[in-house]
């Protein structure tokens, strides 16, 4: 399984720091926008090809198509303010000497200087980029293929899908356009131009590696998956296609050292499309929200469930106390099947379908509980941003603690204990956290995938919430009975939640 971590969605190249005062611009929100003449639009001419047919002689040479799309492509420089930390870190000491107000403290704002890319798309101004390179900018600016450097303002952004729009004043830039009649396939050809590490004016290119990749499940993109490096810097810069029509806005990479490995991402055309016009707009993204925190299962954790392997669906993690979704009676252990009457197959699926309901809405979700379908009535609320969204499920800080050999009830070679007052603080489990706190584990014990640790906590197995040995025997025997072979266990350990599929032996 790919690590999230690896997943780097950062714009910054060459971060510096650097005190002293920050610019802040207003941010100033347009009317209707109104498209000038396109005396600048760059127009691909295909010719009699297919859609994606290379025209003759490609790919010896992406020369012309660089020349074509570069005067549209920009270095887009940020300047945002950090926090800096106040006092003196002695090592080998567990805490930081802070001086009086006004006795060695450094009380002048810290910045951040960062670069990211992006490109235009109307010929007065308006330039697509990342929401993550302006997201916190206190100040933006935008230097030109010409070399110009140009004050830029923000004019809307959208966390859910990554995109954000700047503008610079002027009524004469060259500016692409969104691809819209045909779709890229596996293994036609891209070209990617942007500011790898502040560098500028880059074009690499390669090809379409995959399409409808699910690399953020909180996320509303399908991304394509392209083999043109992609480095940090690149954020918000365009993915053309060998005519010069913008496919993508690349977005993010893969990653296990921070550099290109041939994987990177990028926003669909046909997204980017749609929410940069609202943007444009003057228009907030918002979206439907029912308070579901969904997981999508492996095939044999499904089957652990009792279902086939196969199954489409998404299992309802946790529900938000009084959200939109608990007042029509959803509960934690059910499974999501469909929303509004459509089939869901896993948990980004059934978070963009409630994503595109409006605010007040009433949405229907088809879920599975015990064994039984039913639909609940849900009136959608506004989706809360991403990190307040974080901040409500994080609980407290405990990690998994020290075996405790012989310690609890042993059911399966795993020895559990119901959560009291002392395992909590031995384990340091939050209070917000309940269930069975696992001891200790033989060595005998047979897991489809992560092993059970000392400190974490089984919140539930199957669709049940367990708090005490009897309720873990309990799903074991009902498992046993039914012919399975595996039980699913939801465990937390610390502030991570997680699922570990436990092979059942003979009876104990």
């Amino acid at each position: 399984m790919l690590k999230r971590k690896e997943f780097i969605l950062g714009a910054a190249a060459g971060l510096t720091i650097a005190a002293g005062a920050t610019a802040g611009g207003v941010i100033t929100w347009p009317g209707a926008h109104a498209e000038p003449q396109a005396v600048n639009r760059i127009s691909p001419n295909p010719g009699a090809a297919g859609a994606f047919a290379p025209p003759p002689g490609a790919p010896n040479s992406f020369a012309n198509i660089f020349d074509q799309v570069a005067p549209a492509v920009v270095q887009i420089d940020v300047t945002t303010r950090v926090e800096r930390p106040r006092g003196l870190t002695i090592p080998g000491l567990p805490f930081r000497f802070v001086p009086p107000e006004g006795q060695g403290g450094d009380d002048e704002p810290q910045t951040a200087q960062g670069a990211g890319s992006g490109f235009f798309i109307s010929q007065d101004g308006f330039i697509v980029t990342n929401n993550h390179v302006v997201a916190d900018a206190t100040e933006i600016k935008v230097k030109l293929s010409d070399g110009r450097e140009l004050p830029a303002r923000l004019v809307g952004r959208d966390e859910g899908t990554d995109l954000a729009v700047v503008k610079v004043e002027g009524n004469d830039f060259k500016y692409v356009s969104f691809e819209e009649t045909a779709e890229p396939r596996v293994g036609d050809w891209v070209i990617a131009v942007g500011n790898p590490f502040g560098l500028g004016g880059t074009a690499t290119a390669g090809i379409v590696s995959a399409k409808a990749r699910d690399i953020d499940p909180t996320g509303y993109n399908d991304y394509i998956q392209i083999d043109a490096a992609i480095n940090r810097g690149n954020s918000g810069g365009p993915t053309f296609d060998i005519y010069g029509r913008v496919i993508g806005v690349n977005s993010a990479i893969y990653s296990p050292t921070g550099g290109s490995v041939g994987i990177g991402f990028a926003i669909p055309a046909e997204t980017a499309k749609s929410i940069t016009a609202r943007l444009m707009r003057g228009e907030s993204i918002q979206r439907g929200y029912v308070g579901l925190t969904l997981q999508t299962l492996r095939p044999e954790e499904w089957e652990a469930f009792g279902q086939p392997s196969d199954f489409d669906g998404a299992y309802v993690q946790s529900v938000v106390p009084d959200g939109p979704a608990a007042q029509a009676g959803a509960r934690v252990g059910d499974i999501l099947v469909a929303v509004n009457g459509q089939a869901v197959a896993n948990s980004s699926e059934a978070t963009r379908r409630v994503g595109s309901a409006r605010p007040n809405e009433t949405i229907r979700l088809d879920i599975i509980r015990d064994g039984r379908r039913q639909t609940l009535n849900v009136r959608s609320g506004v989706r809360p941003s991403q990190a307040e969204l974080q901040a409500s499920q994080d609980g407290g800080s405990g990690s998994p603690g020290s075996a405790v050999p012989g310690g609890g009830e042993v059911i399966e070679g795993v020895s559990v204990s119901p959560l009291s007052a002392s395992a909590r603080q031995r384990f340091n489990v939050p209070e917000s956290v309940n269930g069975l706190v696992v001891t200790n584990v033989a060595d005998s014990v047979n897991f489809a995938n992560v092993r059970l640790q000392a400190g974490m906590v089984i919140t539930r197995a199957n669709q049940r919430a367990v708090a005490t040995p009897a309720d873990l025997r309990a799903v074991i025997d009902e498992a046993r009975r039914a012919g399975r072979d595996s039980v699913l266990l939801f465990v937390q350990a610390g502030q991570s939640p997680g699922t570990i599929v436990m092979r059942l032996g003979g009876n104990d």
